[in-house]
């Protein structure tokens, strides 16, 4: 297995992301809604999401890559939950065992999301639930520069699929210019579901903020 991209960072990336990840569970819960079974934390990082997922009903089986936010999330792990090393595309689970799989803040990251979201629908059972919960792809990620008005300006870079270089626009001591980004347009985001076989059954962009820097999809397999 290569280096995974948060091995030796994942203590900082934790400090890093915990005020956002609080400030998310709410909209996530909502959309999430109370559930039963076994839930897939897909790219479960260093766990901020376990106590989340767990508070709706389900009993929540983690995958990360990297073994140093793996190491972390084994210390918010509780009795019964599965934590296990492997790769979103090549997930090491058998078909339809799932009754949810929690797809949260992975776009970014992987090298092809198509290919994560068809190995998350092969684990999941017919009339499972996908949620999908990351950036937005319109107006937050490498393409994009935050305004001091709260604006976006959208560079001319959004239709430049996959891993992006950095950018004077990126700010300096954030998660992009650390780790890098990749991008999804909107487009490629969707028909990722449609080519999984998984219906979106719900669209929200959470929080109050002037123009949105999450987008949550809630979708099931058909």
């Amino acid at each position: 297995m290569t280096t995974a991209r948060y091995d030796g960072l994942a203590e900082w990336y934790d400090e890093h992301n915990a005020t956002a990840a609080d400030s998310n569970r709410e909209p996530l819960l909502d959309l999430l809604g109370p559930g039963d079974g076994l839930c897939l934390d897909l790219g479960c990082g260093t766990g901020q999401n376990l106590r989340t997922l767990r508070s709706t009903g389900r009993t929540v089986v983690g995958l990360e890559y990297s073994a140093d936010q793996l190491s972390l999330a084994q210390q918010r792990a509780i009795d019964g939950e599965a934590l296990v090393q492997g790769d979103a595309a090549e997930l090491p689970f058998a078909d339809a065992v799932f009754s949810t799989v929690a797809v949260l803040w992975i776009s970014t990251d992987v090298d092809d999301f198509a290919a994560v979201l068809r190995e998350a629908a092969r684990v999941l059972h017919p009339g499972g639930v996908l949620v999908f919960y990351g950036a937005h792809p319109c107006f937050n990620g490498p393409h994009t520069e935050a305004r001091p008005d709260d604006g976006r300006i959208v560079h001319p870079t959004y239709r430049t699929v996959g891993w992006h270089p950095p950018a004077p626009w990126w700010g300096e001591g954030g998660i992009r210019e650390r780790l890098g980004m990749r991008h999804v347009p909107l487009a490629d985001l969707l028909n990722a579901f449609a080519g999984a076989d998984l219906t979106i059954t719900r669209t929200v962009e959470p929080r109050t903020d002037p123009i949105p820097w999450i987008l949550g999809l809630r979708a099931e397999k058909r």
